[in-house]
């Protein structure tokens, strides 16, 4: 799909709303619906969106709604705000919000958080700076054109007249609100003096000092700790347990078995166990006996014969453009690969933990890590039978999602605990608990066949995808699109799909499904640039050069991706042998990334030396997050290529970084960031620099030792990096 590049239609959905508080603190937000066009008081029912505050001191305070998982947006938003308020960021302070529906949308998922916080914050902090100007020229008796701000002060340049905000915030908020379409909201890299710069995360200090910022920091008074045993095959329940032994164990304060659900997204059935610390209730676990009745058995080997049957049938067509099988019949030459990708696990570095506290008064408070609270809140009141204004969620800092926690098990399994023991009981899961119930990104067999025309243009596309369902549906992270390119980029093209039944659960695993076919895709079209004999370059921006149809992608924005990685890693140069280069290019979530990799190899051992990525998300917020999301994606995508998660009898069979470990300090690759600050609306950065990572180092690795790797992980072909 194109990405959208129009300005929002701002004036006829939102509109500006001010109020001056108990302490003198100037109130600015941003709503949905029909204006008042007049201030209003702060015991007012109106229902803010995103807002900021100004204090008597000059203190500008940002409510951070959404949030923050690593990707950056706590320290985005703010500067956003400051930016159009003309604010030094050194008088900026950050709140994080908990969860409440006056926020609107509060989700870490799909790289939104910054394409929808961008229009709120310029609205407020643009609306409030507008305010404060007409306040300074009121006063002065001056027009507010002539008015300009710097640093906190509305300055008359003419008359030498000046004053900071916090002496103007009394006549502001007398002043009626203005229309948010009059507003002039910068929005091109050029209007910018703070966006765009290298800001340290506001929570660096914390982290790096080890203050309580985290799910596991709660500590309540009276809390009790517990672990939650589950069925190793999913969705199992339990027949009998120990509990009695159990319950005799030093420490324990109390144990049972927790009935559950079917849902697999749900409260799972389990036994918990409750003690004055974690480590008396993990070793209490220990001694843990369970007979378990289950219900499935699926194994790797079986998903294995099954796609290896299915694979000589014809599937499902999804599209069908033009001709294949005659393109096909025609074409000077006609390329096939097949490709796989194996289960994977999120392995986020923070085991799943919740803190819940189920009180008297039948209000549920809890504390949780959650990218997504609100479907927490769901989740609880559908389980638990409580109503959802009586489920308070407060926000922690989420030390990494990636999809993993849009999921929110460990929320409602905490707030069961609470509620039967009628205390506060903090739920920390172990490693091997997180990588054995996790909701995994699911493998796929892809089957391609392109054929080349005597000028070296692929005019024939023919994909036969394999892969998981559950009822006839794809499940979650399992499906592809039948307009992804190279759809409308060959005027034949055919895809077809099989699918294989599982009771795997599976789930969005960071930049779900692009992160994994994206490898296939990319890599294949490396194969069909060398039969045809060009250069792998020339050949991708020729793909791009022409659509059949609506483009699957802006064709300008991914080709310029191409090239400025192209340039600044010297694509073409002379390699020594045993060095190689490679490149993909993607486009997923609103955000157009290429990387080129180069790397070297000693026989099988290969080393990925430097990483050159070009990217186009819009204007960049905020140097130091973006390229922090860039180089996680580069490590994350050569980490996970080295990985997998197999089963046997229904269950996972690795548990912890012993069998399933991950890319170390070492081993990881320069990586050289280039964004195109082009004036297109921002976009999130957490996703769209995974996909094409796998690719490019794979095709390096091909042009560094002429194996192709067609299977993940990489050991499959006799590869270790």
């Amino acid at each position: 799909m194109k990405a959208k590049c129009q300005e929002t239609d701002l004036g006829r959905r939102t509109f500006l709303k001010v109020s001056l508080m108990a302490s003198g603190a100037l109130m600015v937000g941003v709503g949905l619906g029909r204006p008042s066009g007049a201030n209003e008081l702060q015991n007012d029912t109106w229902v803010p969106n995103l807002y900021v505050r100004i204090d008597r001191d000059g203190t500008v305070t940002i409510v951070s709604k959404n949030p923050e998982a690593g990707q950056g947006v706590k320290t985005a938003f703010p500067m956003v705000v400051a930016e159009c308020l003309e604010v030094d960021w050194k008088d900026v302070k950050v709140e994080q919000a908990p969860l409440d529906d006056r926020y609107g949308r509060q989700v870490v998922g799909g790289s939104r958080g910054t394409p929808d916080g961008w229009d709120d914050l310029r609205i407020a902090g643009t609306g409030a700076l507008f305010l404060l100007k007409q306040a300074a020229a009121s006063t002065w008796g001056v027009k507010a054109s002539e008015c300009t701000a710097s640093k906190g002060k509305i300055i008359h340049q003419s008359s030498g007249k000046s004053a900071n905000y916090a002496e103007l915030l009394d006549a502001a908020a007398d002043l009626p609100v203005p229309d948010v379409s009059s507003l002039q909201l910068k929005s091109r890299p050029d209007d910018f003096s703070l966006l765009g710069k290298f800001v340290p995360g506001v929570d660096n200090h914390r982290i790096l000092t080890g203050q309580p910022l985290f799910g596991a920091d709660t500590r309540l008074e009276g809390m009790v700790y517990a672990v939650y045993e589950k069925c190793p095959t999913f969705g199992g329940r339990v027949k009998n347990a120990n509990i009695d032994e159990i319950l005799k164990q030093p420490g324990i304060t109390d144990a049972f078995v927790v009935a559950g659900t079917d849902e697999l997204t749900g409260l799972l059935p389990g036994v918990a166990i409750v003690a004055e610390s974690w480590w008396l209730a993990d070793s209490a676990r220990k001694k843990l006996k369970v007979e378990w009745e289950t219900s499935h058995s699926d194994s790797t080997e079986e998903f294995n014969r099954q796609a290896a049957k299915l694979a000589g049938e014809a599937g499902e067509t999804r599209r069908h453009d033009g001709d294949v099988d005659a393109a096909l019949g025609s074409a000077q030459n006609v390329v096939e690969a097949s490709y796989y990708y194996p289960f994977v696990s999120h392995a986020n570095m923070e085991p799943q933990t919740c803190t819940a506290h189920y009180k008297a008064s039948g209000q549920m408070e809890i504390w949780a890590p959650s990218q997504a609270p609100k479907s927490g809140r769901e989740l609880v009141s559908r389980v638990l039978g409580i109503p959802e204004q009586q489920i308070h969620i407060n926000l922690t800092r989420i030390g990494g999602g990636f999809g993993r926690k849009l999921r929110s098990d460990a929320i409602v399994e905490a707030a069961w605990i609470s509620k039967k023991t009628g205390r506060p009981v903090q739920l920390q899961w172990t490693r091997e608990d997180d990588m054995r119930h996790d909701f995994y990104r699911p493998a796929a067999w892809h089957h391609f066949r392109a054929g080349i025309d005597s000028a070296g243009r692929m005019v024939a596309f023919d994909h036969h995808f394999i892969t998981f369902g559950r009822n006839g549906k794809t499940v979650s992270g399992a499906g592809l699109s039948p307009g992804h390119y190279p759809a409308g980029l060959v005027p034949n093209f055919r895809l077809r799909q099989s699918m294989i039944e599982t009771s795997v659960p599976t789930g969005p695993w960071r930049s779900p499904g692009h992160s994994a076919y994206c490898f296939a895709y990319q890599s294949f079209f490396d194969e069909v640039a060398l039969a045809a004999g060009r250069d792998q370059l020339e050949f991708r921006l020729d793909l791009l050069s022409r659509s059949y149809g609506e483009p699957p992608l802006d064709l300008k924005r991914t080709g310029d991706t191409l090239r400025i990685a192209a340039e600044k890693a010297g694509w073409g140069r002379s390699m020594e042998p045993g060095r190689g280069l490679g490149m993909a290019f993607h486009f997923d979530h609103g955000g157009f990334v290429s990387h080129v990799a180069e790397v070297v190899a000693d026989g099988p051992k290969v080393r990925v030396e430097k990483v050159w990525s070009g990217i186009d998300v819009g204007p960049v917020i905020n140097l130091s997050g973006a390229r922090n999301q860039v180089e996680g994606c580069v490590v994350d995508a050569l980490s996970t290529a080295q990985l997998e998660i197999t089963f046997a009898d229904g269950a996972a069979q690795q548990s912890n970084f012993h069998d399933y470990s991950l890319l170390r300090i070492g081993q990881a690759p320069e990586i050289e960031c280039h964004f195109i600050q082009s004036d297109n609306p921002p976009m999130g950065l957490g996703e769209p620099p995974i996909a094409p990572a796998t690719p490019a180092i794979t095709n390096a690795i091909f042009a560094a030792t002429g194996t192709r790797i067609r299977e993940l992980p990489f050991s499959r072909a006799g590869i270790t990096a």
